[in-house]
């Protein structure tokens, strides 16, 4: 079987699973399960063949018409280049995880099988963007996900929290894919056709004639889709839906959609040095934001939401420096990581009995009920964290080191101001990163107080895919050397310059972390249990009553457990923070801008325009209709029945008429 004949398989297979799964989830319930892993599982190992056939050779291409179009042609082809392949790969080998997770995570989730459908919907629509060659057919592939999205965040829709969070990511998506189309066509229009290697050529002559307004078209849907500031708002929201979808739409699908896209499509970013610019403004606001806002949250799927938004911003600064190895590098890095991270999250709150890291605080012995996730979440910490020898640790070098470069002036076309800011703002960032994955992983399994609930081993199903993950999170970086070969050819490894500020910053990150929360807990330790302060009660309270709201899921695939004791909580957050917490924890007003700025406005106009129909429009059309009523009702009450009263009006009419005539006559001949 020829390798093009592999590939198309690749993405056919989960769509093919999904179709059935929709069609069989009600009949025949017992098929649900396998056709949910089966195809994606197939799709996974097709992948890793086309992957190694693909070798990080020369692009393979091949391409047929799929319509006749008169100007444009719009093509299904497919272009595996050594970034397509590897993305695949990890698309794959995190969609079959997730399946695998969710047979256990939602066993009793009566909507089971229209959610495996979805899953494989989605799983295969990122595949297609990922190895198709035509912009077109990509954006087929991008709407599918944007949709699936919809469904999956809103898998609760019974509650109000799922509800919004669904239709705040379509909406905010929406937004930037509107600009995103309108540059495609663009792009296409300059270029004479929506093929990937036709528009690279094009710009590689200097074809493009408004290099800056696609570019920055193009990177308005990019920032909605990979959620980045200032479009990144509803992805923290996005943490109603089931943890095994955050899973997935983290770490290999929808949000590494658009950094993936500015990767295959980055000759034509570089033809507009404004634009690499606004790129490297938007990662380092993005990187460093995120970070601080993360430092505050107490839901724990909502901290490692924003540590996505920020990795994300590393990859596109990147970009914004002209690297996009180094970008796909910490991809692949970050989304084996991530997906680990969110699974075992999903193994805490299915013991724990809650999401709110405030209310684990409180537990004690939860690392020695789940150990398989107690082990495995440190590993993916640890790489969060980039701390050696770990994948993130080379995977994020890999981002500082391009960063360096372009800063002390080794990049052609590439602004070294653009360096700067993401070497300042990564150097930053990894300080921050660290501080709130420490802070994350004492909250968790360092709490204090009753001892945390025992329910037993957790399914096989879950635990295992946590060390399946666990390996490549552990030994990745080793790619570092081989990686390059499958790129562009540049360097991944880390220099020493780079290494000292980066693991400096996070260990600086850890340790005053982890000082700070052991003063917080010597705090809390003197305060009687069962006496907190009212302030410090209440406040801890708040925090767990929102992260419940903001997590439906907890009440749907948690045990019983019982209720965790009240009292003052080590946060080593509020100390890091300051003043600045109560700003960081509402992810700094954004939402509350927006809704000043955009949606009440728009409601506003709603409202009018909702009166201007009812009131007006609707009085004209009434009047229009009232009229021939009222005549109908004059005639109607002529028409009695009564031949003589008929007769009688005939001859009054008539002896009208001869008078009329008669008086008309009379002032003819007068005149």
């Amino acid at each position: 079987m020829s390798t093009t004949t592999l590939a198309v398989l690749v993405p056919a297979l989960p769509f093919v699973g999904a179709l059935a799964g929709l069609l069989l989830g009600r009949t025949a319930p017992g098929f649900v399960r396998p056709l949910a892993v089966l195809p994606t599982l197939a799709a996974a190992v097709l992948a890793v063949l086309v992957a190694v056939r693909q070798g990080g050779g020369p692009a393979i291409e091949a391409a047929t018409e799929l319509t006749p179009t008169g100007s444009v042609p719009i093509e299904l082809s497919l272009y595996l280049d050594g970034f397509a392949v590897l993305v695949a790969v990890l698309v794959g080998l995190v969609a079959t995880c997730v399946q695998l997770y969710s047979t256990a995570y939602l066993r009793e989730d009566p909507r089971y099988p229209s959610y495996a459908a979805l899953v494989s919907l989605f799983t295969s629509a990122m595949l297609l963007v990922v190895y198709s060659g035509d912009l077109m057919v990509l954006l087929v592939g991008w709407e599918i996900m944007g949709i699936c999205s919809y469904f999956l965040v809103g898998h609760y829709w019974d509650t109000e929290a799922a509800r919004s969070a669904s239709l705040k990511a379509f909406l905010v998506t929406k937004l930037g894919d509107v600009p995103f189309l309108i540059g495609l066509f663009a792009l296409a229009a300059d270029a004479g056709s929506f093929e990937v290697p036709r528009i690279l050529g094009t710009v590689a002559a200097g074809g493009l004639d408004h290099p800056t307004l696609i570019a920055l078209l193009l990177l308005a849907g990019v920032a909605g889709k990979s959620a980045q500031f200032p479009l990144h708002t509803w992805l923290p929201d996005a943490m109603a839906g089931p943890t095994p979808v955050s899973a997935l739409i983290h770490a290999a699908t929808m949000v590494a959609a658009g950094v993936y896209f500015v990767a295959r499509l980055l000759p034509v970013f570089e033809a507009s040095r404004a634009a690499l610019v606004v790129m490297a403004v938007m990662a380092a606001v993005t990187m460093v934001g995120s970070a601080l806002a993360a430092l505050a949250q107490d839901d724990i799927k909502r901290v490692l939401a924003y540590s996505t938004v920020g990795q994300l911003g590393y990859m596109l600064g990147a970009l914004a420096v002209g690297d996009r190895g180094a970008a796909v590098f910490h991809l692949l890095s970050h989304g084996v990581f991530k997906a680990l991270l969110f699974l075992g999250a999903g193994v805490i709150i299915h013991a724990a009995g809650t999401n709110s890291l405030s209310a684990m605080a409180r537990m004690d012995g939860l690392a020695r009920r789940i150990p398989d996730a107690f082990w495995t979440m440190t590993i993916a910490l640890l790489a969060l964290a980039a701390i050696p020898p770990f994948a993130g640790f080379f995977s994020k070098e890999a981002v500082l080191v391009a960063a360096e470069h372009t800063a002390t002036g080794g990049s052609d076309g590439v602004p070294s101001a653009a360096g700067w800011l993401v070497l300042v703002a990564g150097v930053l960032t990894a300080l921050l990163t660290a501080a709130y994955a420490t802070r994350l992983w004492l909250m968790t399994f360092r709490g204090r107080g009753a001892a945390a609930p025992d329910h037993g081993k957790e399914p096989l199903a879950m635990t295992g895919v946590l060390w399946l993950l666990a390996a490549p999170t552990t030994a990745f970086g080793l790619a570092a050397g081989p990686l390059p070969d499958w790129f562009d050819g540049r360097e991944l490894s880390p220099t020493l310059t780079t290494s000292v500020l980066g693991t400096g910053a996070a260990v600086i990150g850890v340790m005053l972390t982890y000082a700070l929360w052991q003063r917080a807990a010597a705090q809390a330790a003197r305060v009687p249990a069962g006496l907190p302060t009212v302030a410090a009660a209440a406040a801890v309270e708040t925090a767990v009553e929102e992260s419940a709201a903001q997590a439906p899921e907890v009440e749907e695939v948690t045990h019983d457990h019982p209720a965790t004791a009240t009292g003052p909580v080590a946060d080593p957050g509020k100390a890091l923070l300051g003043p600045l917490h109560r700003h960081a924890a509402v992810g700094f007003h954004l939402d509350a801008v927006y809704a000043t700025l955009f949606v009440r406005p728009v409601r506003a106009g709603a409202s009018l325009v909702r009166f201007l129909d009812r009131e007006v429009v609707d009085t004209y059309v009434r009047g229009a209709g009232g009229g021939p009523r009222l005549l109908g009702a004059l005639v109607r009450r002529a028409q009695t029945g009564n031949v003589q009263s008929y007769l009688s009006a005939l001859l009054a009419g008539a002896v009208v008429l001869a008078i009329a005539t008669a008086v008309l006559a009379n002032v003819n001949a007068g005149s």
